[in-house]
């Protein structure tokens, strides 16, 4: 019995060994063919430019074409899916706003794969913070001044959910309302832009979104800026506030990160990590990512799991306090 038992150890020993070997001899060949990154929003969205710009640069490194795919829906999961149920090879991967990633599985009850079990870490790229903006036609110079007024409102206040209901904005909004006690309605919209068009009609009062697509309005006087959603002071705008000033650890805003299919290679997703942590610091992709409103962002896959899943947490109770449910 103890030789038998001796036996299938070593056989099992032998079996991990070569399946290590095999590992490391694939990422040391990778890649052999074109990459495929999956975005799963829109052409011309943060996630969708940084996927070209990472894209350009590890063809430039490693000498395969990188080609971007948008698979657009569902607030990211028809994309995600699609990622999730591939061939766990490297050679198809994720780009999207983990921020939507990590409302999915609250948000979405019949979600068709696992975020955390059917995708793989690789790295986050970039956080874009929100910014807090009111029509200028409302009497209110900063947030504990637009929490009181929407106190004193008595919820005729509108919030933007731009993005529709579910999304990383709308949220930052509830979040900031169950924090603050402020009452206000949510008006969803597809998007961004015609949310801030609205907002500068004053048919809407105020919402948090993106810096690129918002910021033009506040320096040209159309929209009134109280304060950012970043944990510190934008470089940019050093003389715009936190949220968090006001409201103590209040963070939010659109996260974006590269996953891979469950079951891909370790040594293939660290190579993966390693030169995209290379490619964020290069000085041409910070000056673009700056241009986007973003800010680099890179951690190890260990790292970024872990965050990935107190962020499913923290979003996950803000959805469930709120008692928001989709179909």
């Amino acid at each position: 019995m103890m030789k038998t038992a001796a036996l299938l150890a070593a056989a099992c020993a032998g079996f991990l060994a070569t399946t290590a070997a095999t590992a490391q001899d694939a990422a040391a060949g990778y890649p052999k063919k074109p990459i495929r990154i999956v975005v799963p929003f829109p052409a011309g969205g943060t996630s969708d430019v940084l996927a070209r710009m990472v894209g350009q640069k590890l063809t430039d490194a490693w000498g395969q074409p990188v080609v971007v795919e948008n698979r657009a829906g569902a607030n990211g999961n028809i994309g995600a899916d699609l990622v999730a149920k591939s061939e766990p090879d490297g050679y198809t991967l994720l780009l999207m706003d983990v921020g939507n990633l990590a409302i999915s599985p609250t948000l979405y009850p019949k979600l068709p794969f696992s975020p955390t079990a059917n995708l793989a870490p690789v790295t986050l790229l970039a956080y874009s913070p929100h910014l807090l903006v009111t029509y200028p036609g409302m009497p209110v110079q900063s947030v504990k001044e637009l929490v009181s007024y929407s106190k004193a409102q008595k919820g005729k206040v509108n919030f933007a959910a731009a993005a529709g209901t579910g999304s990383a904005a709308h949220l930052a909004g509830v979040l900031f309302a169950q924090k603050t006690g402020a009452e206000w309605g949510y008006i969803p919209y597809k998007g961004g832009a015609q949310a801030i068009t609205d907002l500068v009609g004053g048919q809407i009062d105020v919402t948090m979104n993106g810096m690129v697509a918002t910021y033009p309005h506040v320096k040209d006087g159309k929209l009134r800026l109280l304060a950012v959603s970043s944990a510190r002071r934008l470089p940019q705008l050093p003389n715009v506030p936190t949220i968090a000033e006001t409201v103590p650890g209040f963070v939010s805003g659109s996260w974006q990160g590269v996953m891979a299919p469950a079951g891909t290679p370790k040594p293939i997703i660290n190579k993966l990590n390693a030169e995209m942590a290379r490619i964020v610091k290069m000085p041409d992709v910070r000056e673009k990512m700056a241009g986007q409103g973003a800010e680099p962002q890179t951690n190890t896959p260990d790292e970024f799991g872990a965050w990935f899943k107190a962020e499913i947490a923290q979003w996950g109770k803000v959805i469930s306090d709120a008692q928001i449910k989709l179909d």
